[in-house]
């Protein structure tokens, strides 16, 4: 699109009519990483993408079941304005005439707010490009897919991971989701069913930090949308049921440099001295740091030793029970696809928070040249406690109310959390005080509901 805002606007005005589009919706990824948002009438389009639509700051102190924390100094006055990313502009393929665009928020004096989620991580992005460092990102989410039949919920398939006859019970849903995905640009890398009943994992293609958020947000909108039309039900929830499988988001990272040429973290040995760095970094700031990657009470249902979903502060190549995994390159493309995967991130998970939080502790490793402890060559809930002080391997926390404390005493993260980081650790801690009250099923299908 033309780089001059007002041709943009015009030529999303035009996109719009073009596509009989009604309704626009101007949608953000709140505290609680809950999908939100406005819309308009197409007809008031070009006014909106000006103005922005208005939104109470009140809405950010807001935890998954709608109690506002107020105390946190927002409530019902004060007011910012959504105002969309016009790269971010979809057409919706499940919903009727629609379309959304993803929205920074900004203060009435047009500078941004300092509870923007992507304001976090456009200040993260910036910080790591004056360091001449550029991001390559990608989300990993899996999914479980099936219909409630009374008080049982009857999956998709039962078949076993990776077999060809969950694929074909999946088929309908899935080539679907494909198509959805591929007509708002969304890449798609890799699909397969997984290790429980009704569990896929559809992979998409990575692209820069901020673009990698966007079409996570979109994934997500996608899922549900699509699930609605086919008469499905389609859960992101880390541990949507307690005697099944969790649902996982791995986020895969590699830093470049500034011009997107070479890939930092490869070398010859399969790590770099700087992807050793950042990697020790991460793992500095870990027990903190789940906080915000694992953001729900559920998260920690799934985040246990031996569920191949990481429980521990430690890394290795090709480990899945480590919580930084270095995967295999692929044979003659080694420098292209070099990185690391983090698999204690969900889907509760705000991707711009998240995101931003994991560059701020990669980077902070980098600045200091940490030394990145010895290589887990196998599950560390086997290690001897010398094994594991040998290793400096810890427990990643067991409770989100745990893991808030870690992020509480993490000075590095909450100076880069900002303002938002005491309003997020009161609505999350208000989600811990609601759900410790309530019974597990309470629990599990509200967390379903949402993600």
């Amino acid at each position: 699109m033309s780089t001059l805002p007002g041709k943009v606007y015009d030529e999303i005005v035009s996109l719009a009519n073009k596509s009989a589009i009604s309704l626009v919706r101007f949608i953000f990824c709140d505290t609680s990483s809950i999908i939100r948002g406005k819309s308009t009438k197409v007809e008031r389009l070009r006014d909106r993408l000006e103005s922005g639509i208005g939104l109470v700051k009140g809405t950010m102190a807001m935890n998954m079941l709608d109690q506002g924390q107020f105390d946190t100094g927002l409530g019902a006055t004060g007011e910012v304005r959504l105002v969309p990313d016009p790269d971010t502009w979809t057409v919706l393929p499940y919903c009727d005439r629609s379309a959304a665009m993803i929205c920074d928020l900004i203060e009435l004096d047009h500078k941004p707010w300092a509870m923007c989620p992507r304001t976090l991580l456009k200040k993260q992005i910036a910080v790591a490009k004056e360091m001449g460092f550029s991001m390559q990102v990608a989300f990993e989410p899996e999914f479980m897919l099936g219909n409630w039949d009374n008080d049982r919920f009857v999956f998709v398939d039962n078949s076993l991971c990776f077999s060809t006859d969950g694929m074909n019970r999946a088929s309908k849903f899935i080539n679907r989701f494909v198509d959805c995905l591929e007509r708002q640009s969304i890449e798609v890398e890799q699909y397969y069913p997984e290790l429980g009943p009704g569990q896929h994992e559809l992979s998409i293609r990575q692209a820069e930090a901020m673009r990698a958020c966007d079409r996570h947000i979109f994934y997500r909108e996608t899922l549900r949308g699509v699930a609605m039309e086919q008469g499905v039900e389609a859960y992101l929830a880390p541990k949507p049921f307690e005697n099944q499988p969790g649902n996982g988001c791995h986020l895969h990272l590699s830093v470049w440099d500034i011009y997107g040429e070479r890939n930092l973290f490869w070398s010859d040995s399969g790590l770099s001295d700087f992807g050793r760095f950042f990697v020790a970094g991460v793992l500095a700031h870990l027990k903190g740091l789940v906080a915000l990657t694992c953001a729900s009470v559920n998260s920690y249902r799934r985040l246990k030793p031996k569920a191949w979903s990481s429980a521990y502060t430690c890394w290795g190549f090709e480990n899945r029970e480590a919580a930084v995994r270095i995967p295999s390159v692929y044979w003659g493309q080694e420098l292209a696809t070099t990185n690391i995967e983090l698999k204690c991130v969900d889907s509760s998970s705000n991707p711009y928070v998240a995101l931003a939080a994991v560059i701020a502790a990669g980077l902070d490793g980098v600045r200091r040249q940490l030394q990145l402890p010895p290589e887990v060559t196998t599950d560390p809930s086997t290690l001897s406690p010398e094994e594991m002080e040998r290793c400096s391997i810890e427990r990643l926390p067991s409770s989100l109310h745990e893991a808030l404390i870690e992020l509480e005493q993490d000075e590095l993260l909450m100076n880069m959390l900002g303002e938002f980081g005491p309003v997020y650790v009161a609505v999350k801690t208000s989600e811990c005080g609601a759900f410790a009250g309530a019974n597990v099923d309470f629990e599990l299908s509200h967390h379903r509901s949402i993600f």
